[in-house]
């Protein structure tokens, strides 16, 4: 029995550290090429864009980590089982499940090791990866400016450029989105140019040559237009006390979150979303043992040795999951049902399906 169980771990162990290889390299090669962008391209800073490219690893394995614990067990058990060597297992009177339990333990270990990810590390890379952008934003603000695309990384206003060369700006447009649905604030200019204030945590705009619409005063609906050769603008991208030190809910432990709840409740404020956020991130670490014991029973079911069908089983398995816990999100933001019960959902369908595909393999 030992030697088998070790067997079987082999096989799962080689296909899930190279798909958790591969998968993790994929997906960082896609943001690193993004980042040598940045510093080839705009001149960001090294240190701070290898500071983001660190941060963003322990998220990647959130989901890395579950898609390899997937494809590791469709690739091994697949193999095992289209070779008849779970045939032979099940002939010298062995039931496989005795072999299954040790895999569903290691995906209990992971699931766990996703929780701690989930409640210490990944909250404080989030928070330190939104200190990181606004130190490389105050010290080159053309890392966040794209021509032609709507730019949201400054505070209150929605910037549209349409030609950049080095630090001069060409045809912009901004808007200030009003409170109590009025219309947004617009200021059109031909041209303009940043300038980096790091001691203030400010970015200046300079704009030459245009319009700038203000508020009536004795109407704040209305606006009047002002001509201007000159004009500056204050922008914020979110740093300082009041706003650089306060965590959104993606920089919270879970203490913090709880902590949160409590807050919205005294206070008479719907608190919905924030349980849905923790719930998300609970169910998301236990997606391992689900997918374990989802691969299992996919695995011994279908019996395929090919890896590109295994791999495209994994794929489709992932797509559902997600799926359906954007789904639960969706009805759970809207109140349509239950904050828990719609983020647990894909948890309880998989992990009911598995249970029932994987007694009906290894009862047969």
């Amino acid at each position: 029995m030992r030697i088998l169980r070790n067997y079987i771990l082999k096989e799962f162990f080689g296909f899930f550290l190279l798909s958790l290889g591969l998968f993790t390299f994929v997906m960082l090669m896609g943001n690193f090429i993004r980042m040598a962008n940045l510093i080839i391209n705009k001149g960001a800073d090294l240190v701070g864009i290898l500071k983001l490219f660190f941060y963003l690893i322990p998220y990647l394995l959130t989901y890395t980590i579950p898609i390899s614990i997937l494809n590791g067990l469709l690739l091994s058990l697949g193999r095992l089982s289209s070779d008849n060597e779970i045939l032979a297992i099940r002939a010298v009177g062995l039931n496989i499940i005795y072999l299954i339990i040790p895999l569903l333990i290691i995906g209990l270990i992971f699931s766990l090791f996703l929780l701690i990810l989930n409640d210490t590390f990944i909250p404080y890379s989030h928070f330190a990866t939104r200190r990181v952008i606004t130190e490389v934003g105050l010290k080159n603000p053309s890392v966040f400016l794209e021509p032609g695309v709507f730019i949201d990384a400054f505070q209150n206003y929605i910037i549209f450029i349409y030609h950049i060369q080095d630090n001069k700006l060409f045809n912009i447009r901004i808007y200030q989105p009003q409170p109590d649905n009025r219309p947004a604030r617009t200021i059109i200019a031909k041209k303009g140019e940043f300038i980096s204030i790091p001691e203030k945590a400010m970015i200046k705009l300079k704009l030459i040559d245009g319009t700038a619409d203000e508020p009536d005063p004795d109407n704040p609906y209305n606006f009047y237009k002002l001509n201007f050769k000159a004009y500056f603008l204050n922008l914020n991208l979110g740093s300082g006390t009041s706003a650089q030190n306060e965590k959104k809910l993606k920089d919270m432990n879970f203490k913090e979150l709880k902590q949160y709840i409590e807050k919205m409740k005294n206070m008479k404020i719907d608190y919905s979303p924030v349980v849905v956020h923790l719930n998300e991130r609970i169910a998301i670490s236990f997606s391992c043992i689900i997918f374990m014991l989802v691969g299992a029973a996919v695995a011994l079911f279908t019996r395929r040795k090919e890896k590109s069908i295994n791999l495209g089983l994994a794929f489709l398995i992932v797509g559902v999951y997600y799926l359906l816990l954007l789904l639960g999100e969706s009805l759970s933001i809207n109140k349509l049902i239950n904050p828990i019960a719609g983020i647990w959902l894909p948890n309880f369908i998989f992990g009911g399906l598995g249970a029932f595909l994987l007694y009906r393999v290894c009862e047969a």
